[in-house]
């Protein structure tokens, strides 16, 4: 099964050429890590799972290259998990790609179908379904950050609709019980959401800290609670509460690497979005 772009064209360049640039471009931004990383050698990985923004690049791009430039460093993985929100509301409440192909402007990612039915066996919440993922962009926008510095990337992508902690727990679970069984492959996690919506850039930062602070002690339950009782718009709080499950099963600590807003990128500060890149390791 082949997942054509949906976004191409509008988050990121649909041209080959222009969307290298884009990238090159997230990485030397004033608010991006200020060079591209040199692609490390696969050897003993540390950071072995990341948050990342989900904007168009030229919003969250620069933040993103922060996680991408750690990830890069540490060399290739084998395999990733990228676990995103499902804003289409389509499909079930937590859905994986059954397998095959995504195709971006950069070329195809592979989904392994013998991977998906492992790790759908292992866990007792992910559905195979195509329909959460055809207009969904929280993961694609991933692909091509990848793709710029590896060739053949294979990855599964999860998208998330019941956002509690709960289904968060099952989520971990399930990726932790796969990579107890798959220890011969070097596998990254990537948890991808935008925080705080269309506020004020100083509200957004306010309300972001409230979330970072849950992050850096991985408290997933609390984190979710601080996002009910203050009204904080994050879209992505199910994958980062797998994350910090994952994080704490693993014995990582979190680091966060860049925190902005798309006021930081865009110059236009009156209502924003909050953008952070974490990476979790020893």
């Amino acid at each position: 099964m082949k997942r054509r772009p949906a976004v191409a064209g509008s988050f990121y360049e649909d041209d080959p050429d222009a969307l290298r640039k884009r990238v090159e471009w997230s990485f030397y931004h004033p608010v991006g890590p200020g060079s591209l990383p040199q692609i490390g050698k696969a050897t003993q990985r540390d950071n072995s799972i990341f948050i990342v923004p989900h904007a168009g690049y030229i919003y969250s791009g620069p933040v993103a290259a922060h996680s991408y430039y750690h990830l890069v460093k540490e060399g290739k993985p084998d395999l990733l998990i990228i676990l995103g929100p499902n804003h289409t509301g389509y499909g079930s409440q937590v859905s994986i790609w059954p397998g095959g192909e995504w195709d971006t402007p950069l070329g195809s990612a592979q989904v392994d179908s013998k991977l998906v039915k492992e790790l759908v066996s292992l866990s007792e919440v992910i559905d195979m379904d195509e329909k959460a993922h055809i207009y969904e962009h929280s993961i694609e926008v991933q692909v091509p950050f990848l793709q710029y510095f590896f060739d053949k990337i294979s990855f599964l992508p999860i998208v998330i609709l019941m956002q509690t902690p709960e289904t968060a727990e099952f989520v971990a679970e399930g990726i932790w019980r796969f990579m107890q069984k798959h220890k011969e492959l070097d596998i990254v996690t990537l948890a991808s959401s935008d925080l705080n919506h269309y506020d004020p850039h100083d509200v957004t930062l306010m309300k972001d800290e409230m979330v970072i602070k849950k992050i850096e002690s991985l408290d997933y339950k609390g984190l979710y609670k601080t996002i009910e009782d203050h009204d904080i718009t994050v879209c992505g709080y199910a994958p980062i509460m797998a994350a910090l499950i994952l994080a704490k099963k693993m014995g990582k600590r979190a680091y966060v690497l860049r925190h902005a807003t798309s006021g930081d990128t865009s110059g236009d500060k009156s209502s924003v979005v909050g953008y952070l890149a974490v990476r979790f390791g020893s």
